[in-house]
This record gives structure tokens, C-alpha cells and sequence, in this order.
């Protein structure tokens, strides 16, 4: 069986067209979720985790429609396989259900293993120049323990000066008030055009 997932962010935007690519693929039954950001709860995805069964095939119409982040993404897909369940982005090069289509999503778990290799490098060379600063390594006061390492990515990426805000904020998977707060807790300064700040590129 076909089984749908459509997701959209805020209430101001449609399902409709969703549905449509879902229904045409031969879906027979859709769940949907009105979610926005990372930690927003999805219960229509909670539902359809529940109930889809092995030989069944979860059908989206993006990627980005399924998964909070590429990790996220991969996690769920490798739940899927391992219970048997194909997944089918109808706008993307993924068919877990076929050979060739795990072969091509094997690229995104890699990207994603990568994705975390350079968060987590990132986050020692931030500790490690925080240190011979003179600053101490726990957290800023208000900063929740599991935000610190990406504080330190998010001052280390700034300082860095090879990044946007908006390219800092997407890699490390937070919004741009997020971003800021993170690098005032840091003690970076920040402040004019940063969306326009100058990128300086290796030689």
C-alpha cells in the first residue's frame, strides 16, 4: 500500500497541491501536519510511523516535506528500511524501494555523516580558541547545556568570516535570532549589514 505525507509550515499556506501529487501517485491514505521549525511536534507523522506496515511505501512530495534536517531525514529513512517500508520522494531522486533508489539515498547518509563530522570539528576548534581566550567552557548563563556545542560552531563559522548569517544559521539548523542569541552568549559582537557581511575566501 501507498501511504502519503504532506506537511506544510503555517496555516497561511495549502495542502491542496499535496494531496493532488499524492492522490496521483496512487496513495491511499494521506496523514498531514501543520508544523514549523526543528522541535515542532507532528503527530500526523507520529500516526503514520504507527501505523504503516512492512511492504507498504511512504510516499512525499519533498524531502524537505518529511525530515527536520538531513539527519533527521536519514534517521527516519533507515527506520523505514529497516522495517521494510520503501520510501518515495516524487521530486527528489530517492525510491528506497528499489536497488538504484537505496543506492542514491546512501549519498544523503553520507552527507549527512559528513554534516556532523564538521559540526562536531567545528565545536572543538571553537572550545579549544574559547580556552586560550581565557574563557571557561561551560555554558553562558540562559543557555540550555545541549545548545552549547552549536554556540561554539556558531562562533567559530562567524569569526570565521567564510559564512553569511543566513549560510551559518541553515548549517547549523537554527533561525537567525537564534544565531545571534548564541554569539551574544559567546561574547561575540555583532551588529551592521551581517546579512551582506564580507565573505573572505581562502587563495
Amino acid at each position: 500500500m501507498k501511504i502519503g505525507y504532506a506537511r506544510i509550515s503555517t496555516c497561511d499556506q495549502k495542502l491542496d497541491s499535496q494531496f493532488d501529487s499524492l492522490h496521483k501517485a496512487g496513495c491511499e491514505k494521506i496523514f498531514q501536519d501543520v508544523a514549523c521549525g526543528a522541535k515542532a511536534k507532528r503527530s500526523g507523522l507520529d500516526d503514520l510511523l504507527k501505523a504503516i506496515r512492512p511492504g507498504d511505501v511512504l510516499v512525499i512530495c519533498k524531502l524537505d516535506r518529511l525530515g527536520r534536517s538531513l539527519q533527521h531525514l536519514v534517521t527516519l529513512a533507515n527506520e523505514l528500511m529497516e522495517k521494510g517500508v520503501g520510501l518515495l520522494s516524487l521530486n527528489d531522486p530517492v525510491d528506497t524501494s528499489t536497488a538504484q533508489g537505496r543506492l542514491s539515498f546512501n549519498l544523503f547518509a553520507a552527507l549527512a555523516e559528513f554534516e556532523r563530522e564538521i559540526i562536531r570539528e567545528r565545536t572543538q576548534i571553537g572550545l579549544s580558541s574559547a580556552r586560550l581566550r581565557g574563557r571557561k567552557g561551560g555554558r553562558p548563563k540562559g543557555l540550555p547545556a545541549k545548545a552549547l556545542p552549536v554556540a561554539c560552531a556558531a562562533e567559530t563559522l562567524y569569526q570565521e568570516g567564510k559564512l553569511t548569517v543566513d549560510e551559518i544559521a541553515r548549517q547549523l539548523n537554527i533561525c537567525k535570532t537564534t544565531l545571534y542569541s548564541y554569539l551574544r552568549h559567546r561574547g561575540v559582537p555583532v551588529g551592521g549589514n551581517t546579512q551582506q557581511r564580507v565573505i573572505c575566501h581562502e587563495p
